[in-house]
């Protein structure tokens, strides 16, 4: 009998752990108790789930094969593009402004506003959990950069200048930006 326990406990614990395991992976199903109903989570197709702030890290060869040497510059090596050239500065659309690296959704465009200064400008983002701050000191100013929470790409920076209701105006390269334009229906 010791000898059955001996050999069967751990082969129990193992089906324990495995059983585990795979009820937490990316794709497994899950209940939602709300509505009593299975859900069938698939990671989309680019590999990066919207609001999945696990950090992404590729290397500088990666980065550089997945985005154009200006948006490389920008949102890798902390560059600037010239003022009033972007794709969003001027865009009027309704709709979500993305990370232009890993797609997460930043800035709402009911929240941007024209600021006469020739960058996307918001007042606020998504969430606030979707950005990082970081004083920076470059160039002999003190201000606020901005990157993404996700990928740490470089998106722009802070000023306190903005409208109500925050006061703020998160200044941002439109090509650190992705938009996904709203759906007819919403």
């Amino acid at each position: 009998m010791k000898n059955i326990l001996t050999i069967c406990l751990p082969l129990l614990l193992l089906i324990m752990v495995t059983s585990c395991r795979s009820s937490t992976s990316p794709a497994a199903s899950t209940v939602d108790a709300k509505d009593s109903e299975i859900v069938l989570e698939v990671p989309p197709a680019n590999g990066y789930n919207k609001s999945d702030l696990t950090p992404i890290v590729k290397t500088k060869e990666e980065w550089k094969a997945q985005l154009s040497p200006e948006a490389y510059h920008v949102l890798r090596e902390k560059g600037t593009e010239r003022a009033f050239t972007g794709k969003y500065w001027d865009n009027k659309k309704k709709g979500v402004y993305t990370c232009g690296a890993c797609q997460l959704p930043l800035f709402d465009s009911d929240t941007k506003f024209k600021s006469g200064t020739g960058w996307p400008s918001f007042y606020e983002p998504i969430a606030d959990k979707y950005i990082k701050e970081y004083t920076d000191n470059s160039y002999g100013m003190k201000r606020v950069e901005v990157t993404c929470a996700r990928c740490d790409g470089h998106l722009g920076h802070i000023f306190d200048d903005g409208p109500e209701p925050t006061g703020l105006r998160y200044c941002i390269n439109s090509i650190s930006l992705g938009f996904e334009p709203a759906r007819a229906d919403q």
